[in-house]
């Protein structure tokens, strides 16, 4: 007869004491692999791939360390259920305290993913899907949370000091053109205009990144990814664009007319239409025009606080 195989209790070491004991600030883990579901652009809900981190303070210094496996197994039961909303990050973030039973007193997630949403085309009846890199840090402490949003957009800048000089080359060929023609009628000068005489030299333009970060103010139920993008979008006016044809094209070449911006202005931009939102706390803005003219990016910052909430 086969002697049945004797079960034996498993080694738990993590209940040793810690050498050199002290707290520690933060114990998790980084970029845990889970599918998230968000609130998409026409209010449905949508399941997107995303990179997590959990974070739990050790504030027991004996103890040698925490349970991850639980904060990770709380990760995959709490995240894909729902649509993400600032009362359910709380409820993960203290189901992961929790787990921890008197170990820990405080939480961090950060959540990485990529907000889809799609953009009309500017002329025509086209449309096409624009990917905006989102990172949302939530912190849980003494029972108060804090929550902050991340995102960038791609805009096009065209410099101000450029097209001023454009158009001083391009008054000058007129005049040499036309120095002797009296009078001008105005199909002559139309026909100049859009010939290849009529362009002397057209300002540097390039495409540029606004990174935005944003703590937002506790008092709203919902994660307004989408408003703030659309925000800041609106500010700059002139955000890169998806499906274009040629008539999108020439008024995306309007746009940029309408919106010449040292990155100063850009910044200031920003900031201006984050300002005058009740939904921010606080506001950490730069951005990054990578020059055509030069070999490096000009780059400003600017930093504020939003409309207090009535």
């Amino acid at each position: 007869m086969t002697p049945r195989p004797q079960h034996h209790p498993l080694p738990d070491v993590a209940g040793d004491a810690a050498a050199a004991a002290r707290p520690l600030d933060w114990v998790g883990m980084r970029r845990i692999a889970l599918p998230l579901r968000i609130r998409g652009d026409a209010g449905d809900s949508l399941q997107v791939p995303a990179s997590v981190d959990v974070f739990v303070d050790l504030r027991d210094a004996d103890a040698r360390g925490i349970h991850m496996s639980r904060l990770y197994l709380r990760l995959q039961d709490s995240l894909v259920e729902e649509v993400l909303t600032p009362a359910r990050l709380r409820r993960v973030l203290q189901e992961c305290l929790d787990s921890q039973g008197t170990l820990s007193s405080s939480a961090r997630l950060v959540l990485r993913f990529d907000q889809m949403l799609k953009r009309r085309a500017l002329a025509t009846d086209n449309a096409g899907w624009k990917r905006y890199p989102v990172e949302i840090d939530a912190l849980l402490a003494d029972g108060h949370m804090t929550l902050s949003l991340s995102y960038a957009i791609d805009y096009s800048s065209t410099c101000p000091a450029s097209a001023a000089l454009s158009r001083q080359l391009n008054a000058q060929r007129f005049a040499e053109d036309f120095a002797a023609a009296h009078p001008l009628s105005t199909q002559v000068v139309r026909d100049w205009l859009a010939s290849e005489r009529g362009l002397a030299a057209t300002p540097h333009a390039q495409r540029s990144t606004a990174e935005i970060r944003i703590d937002l103010q506790p008092a709203f139920d919902e994660l307004p990814i989408a408003d703030l993008i659309d925000r800041a979008e609106a500010a700059l006016g002139t955000p890169v664009q998806t499906a274009v044809k040629r008539e999108d094209e020439q008024a995306f070449a309007r746009l940029n007319a309408e919106n010449l911006m040292f990155c100063e202005d850009a910044a200031r931009r920003v900031a201006a239409a984050l300002a005058d939102d009740e939904r921010v706390q606080r506001f950490d803005v730069r951005v990054s025009h990578f020059e055509s003219l030069h070999p490096h990016d000009a780059v400003a910052q600017v930093s504020g606080k939003g409309r207090a909430v009535g």
